[in-house]
């Protein structure tokens, strides 16, 4: 987190907490109490200006609301400051649903600039269909992409002539996952399902967990280009391949940093209560993520690196200047 907030130089510094549970097993009254008393046990060590929680995984904004509520009646006033991620109806910024998958979106138009690639008709394979990567293909599907292959742990689809994004999204709604979506849709079902990675498509955006683009399965990466909207899917042996192969990539921490600068954005607009439209917010996102996106390819072609390198050294290099500044070194 230190180093994606860095890379898009945006003011936070970074960190990451959680509960060890799966909240797919529990009733909404369990994450409630779960949800107010994690934030009893962190409560007095944050605030509107001091380490302000975001969602993650298998959060959403019912579950910022109680925390936000908690902290409200653990300090006696309410700060809306101090989480992100909430409802629009309790201090929540507009844009900040699909912000993860925005920020991709931007950094895989100046990619598909950079490489000489049209994005209209491009082919596009997304692992995960949660927020991240449900959005990312209903975006790039906007952008004129071919969706050929979508993923989740229900399952992996693949049609060449294209899937149908809105009614693979209306159908998780109301299934809860992409399991026997192939009975309602024309596409074939992949087997085992990571084989959503290898297809030959020009963009793959991994968006589930970490770890999986891997040393098995890396030689079987056929995309021109991988836009990591997941945190850590490629392990670094498998990275190092990548860049072997010639693959461009946009690492996780740049690529999936649409988040934190909307989270960033609501933390401002909590702390001013004024708040912005949802064109301005994206207007704003699209300028940091472009931004970023030509620092770290310009640094990576200074240096003769791979792009996850690069990102590593514009990151750092602003961590390591304000530190210097301020006497730490």
């Amino acid at each position: 987190m230190t180093w994606k907030c860095a890379v898009v130089n945006i003011p936070l510094g970074g960190g990451k907490g959680g509960v060890i549970c799966d909240p797919k097993d529990m009733t909404q009254a369990e994450l409630e109490r779960l949800s107010r008393g994690y934030m009893q046990a962190i409560g007095r060590y944050i605030g509107p200006e001091i380490d302000v929680p975001a969602p993650d995984v298998y959060t959403n904004p019912q579950i910022m609301a109680w925390m936000a509520d908690e902290f409200s009646k653990i300090r006696g006033y309410y700060a809306p400051g101090v989480i992100t991620g909430k409802p629009i109806a309790i201090g929540g910024s507009e844009g900040r649903g699909d912000a993860t998958a925005r920020g991709a979106r931007y950094t895989i138009r100046e990619a598909a600039k950079h490489l000489g690639l049209k994005l209209e008709n491009a082919t596009v394979a997304v692992q995960g269909f949660g927020n991240a990567g449900s959005n990312a293909a209903r975006l790039m599907a906007e952008d004129g992409c071919k969706i050929v292959g979508i993923s989740d742990v229900g399952g992996a689809f693949h049609s060449e002539s294209g899937i149908d994004v809105a009614k693979a999204i209306e159908y998780v709604a109301e299934n809860g996952t992409l399991a026997g979506f192939d009975t309602v849709s024309d596409c074939e079902e992949l087997t085992p399902a990571e084989k959503v990675l290898e297809l030959d498509v020009d963009i793959l955006i991994p968006a589930a967990l970490e770890g999986q683009i891997t040393e098995k399965n890396v030689h079987n990466i056929k995309a021109r280009m991988v836009a990591e909207c997941a945190n850590g899917p490629t392990t670094p042996a498998a990275d190092k391949v990548l860049t072997e192969k010639g693959i461009f990539v946009i690492p996780d921490f740049l690529c999936n940093a649409g988040g934190v600068t909307v989270s960033y954005f609501e933390q401002v607009q909590g702390n001013m209560n004024f708040y912005w439209p949802a064109e301005e917010v994206d207007e704003r996102l699209g300028h940091i993520m472009k931004k970023a996106f030509w620092a770290v390819l310009e640094t990576a072609e200074k240096y003769n690196v791979n792009n996850r390198t690069g990102a590593y050294v514009v990151a750092v290099g602003r961590v390591a200047e304000a530190m210097k500044l301020r006497g730490w070194v």
